[in-house]
């Protein structure tokens, strides 16, 4: 059975999530849960980066001691996975006892192998980024990511050789395979040729959280090593059977700000560890707000478990996957999502199932099988849905879903089967039957609750791609419950 490993990026546990980490994990579920479809051995992993300098920053200006700020926070990031309706198959934190002897081997291993040294760091350093920049890097003075000037440090530090490896990233980078979309690829090379790679500094002096250098204990693991082995420290490397079933990871799901991370810096460690590469790094655009970068200060930071509770969990991830390619920046607003919920999900699917499930319910207790209407059902097209997954344009997935979802709702229109007796009633109803059916087995990976809703309505179970042809079921008994979604003012 072919295999497929799936990670987010985890997330800082400063400050609660907002939509642009629901975005991010609903996609990776969505990718997931297709590969499930596809019968595949699946593993999601997502989480959260607790060890990072900004979170013990932040937990110091709350008040509050760095382990009671991070563990709530950071189950305030599994409380939305939960209510995203994710089906991620791990959780890894990295405070976790698991993680911590990973990212401590990993030095060790490194500093065995002669690739990390010690040295002195002097640089304009980003307590935001945890990285350290140049002057050109800015703008005005200021990191690009978070509009604050960066402070000038100079310390102690342990440094990676990255600079050996640069010929091999040049290459992975080169493959055009490794990156996408190539845009972000091509950034990564443009860099390197310019700059160069140099060496990397992995380790924190004097700091008073995070993992401890295993051969120096004045020295804290500095966030390279530290949260990017979350990808192999959760499947148990060097010698855990699920590191040895699931690695190398198929896609690293990531924000395009920390591209360089996953791109270059990542595989350096790799190539140092003998260890397999990615297969993809796939890197997405920002969340705007309103035409406004998310801000809690501007008043633009979206809680998405807020949206949930309003809107149901399918509506926000219909309007998220449905609104945004992945590949460019996206803007939310209320508004929009709305216009999605009562025009898409309300008006053409929802009346959909109703309409046809009411037609069943008032003409027949079952629904046997029949030779299907192929005015309908040569309207399905499998393949164009199948090659839109496969280059990650889910928009135009789902574009392709709703084509049918219309052309189910015309041939309703057009055939009025109000007006049909007999054998012909019989072939509309179960055509329009097989096409709910197939459209439940699609969305699946899209909008699960809604699936799982038209299914269990039909009387029949979840299905896979084997079971996305017409004529499957040899007889209909259906349970109509309530709409599926409610139209909102």
């Amino acid at each position: 059975m072919a295999k497929f490993y799936v990670t987010t990026a985890i997330d800082y546990v400063n400050a609660k999530p907002h939509i642009g980490h629901a975005y991010e994990k609903i996609v990776g579920d969505v990718l997931a849960r297709w590969h499930r479809f596809l019968g595949e051995d699946v593993y999601f992993l997502t989480g959260t980066d607790e060890n990072a300098q900004k979170n013990a920053q932040a937990a110091k200006e709350a008040k509050i001691p760095t382990k009671t700020f991070i563990d709530k926070n950071s189950a305030a990031f599994k409380h939305l996975c939960e209510k995203l309706h994710l089906s991620n198959d791990d959780f890894i934190k990295t405070t976790e006892e698991r993680h911590v002897k990973v990212a401590q081997q990993i030095f060790t291993d490194l500093a065995r192998k002669g690739d990390i040294y010690k040295g002195t760091y002097e640089g304009l350093y980003c307590v935001g980024c945890e990285a350290y920049y140049s002057e050109k890097d800015l703008i005005n003075g200021k990191c690009q990511e978070h509009n604050t000037e960066p402070q000038w440090i100079k310390q102690e530090s342990y440094f990676f050789k990255m600079s050996k490896y640069q010929d091999k990233i040049l290459k992975l980078l080169k493959s055009g395979t490794f990156v996408l979309p190539p845009g972000k690829c091509q950034e990564m090379l443009n860099r390197i040729e310019t700059e160069g790679l140099k060496d990397l500094c992995v380790s924190r002096y004097g700091a008073d959280w995070g993992i401890e250098v295993p051969i120096d204990k004045q020295h804290k693991i500095y966030v390279w090593i530290d949260a990017l082995s979350n990808y192999i420290s959760a499947l148990g490397y060097p010698d855990g059977a699920e590191f040895k079933k699931y690695w190398p990871a198929d896609v690293h799901l990531i924000g395009k700000g920390i591209n360089w991370f996953h791109s270059v810096i990542w595989p350096a460690l790799l190539f140092a560890l003998g260890a397999k590469q990615p297969k993809l790094i796939l890197v997405h655009g920002y969340l705007t707000v309103e035409g406004k970068k998310m801000s809690k200060s501007l008043g633009t930071s979206v809680d998405p478990v807020e949206l949930v509770d309003k809107y149901g969990v399918d509506a926000l991830r219909y309007f998220l996957l449905r609104e945004i390619p992945l590949w460019q920046d996206g803007d939310y607003s209320e508004q929009a999502l709305k216009n999605r919920l009562n025009n898409e999900l309300n008006n053409d699917l929802g009346n959909l199932v109703s309409r046809v499930l009411t037609l069943t319910e008032k003409n027949f207790p079952m629904v046997k099988k029949i030779a299907v209407d192929t005015t309908l059902s040569k309207q399905f097209d499998l393949e164009a849905i199948k090659k839109h997954i496969i280059s990650f344009d889910l928009h135009f997935a789902l574009a392709e879903i709703w084509k049918f979802v219309h052309a189910a709702n015309r041939y309703v229109n057009e055939q009025k089967p109000w007006e049909s007796k007999g054998e012909t009633l019989q072939k509309q109803i179960y055509t329009l039957l097989e096409s709910l059916r197939i459209l439940s087995i699609l969305l699946q990976a899209f909008i699960p609750e809604t699936a799982q809703k038209t299914q269990k309505q039909l009387g029949v179970k979840e299905g896979t791609f084997k079971d996305c042809t017409f004529g499957k079921v040899a007889s209909y008994k259906i349970t109509k419950g309530e709409n599926l979604f409610q139209k909102i003012p």
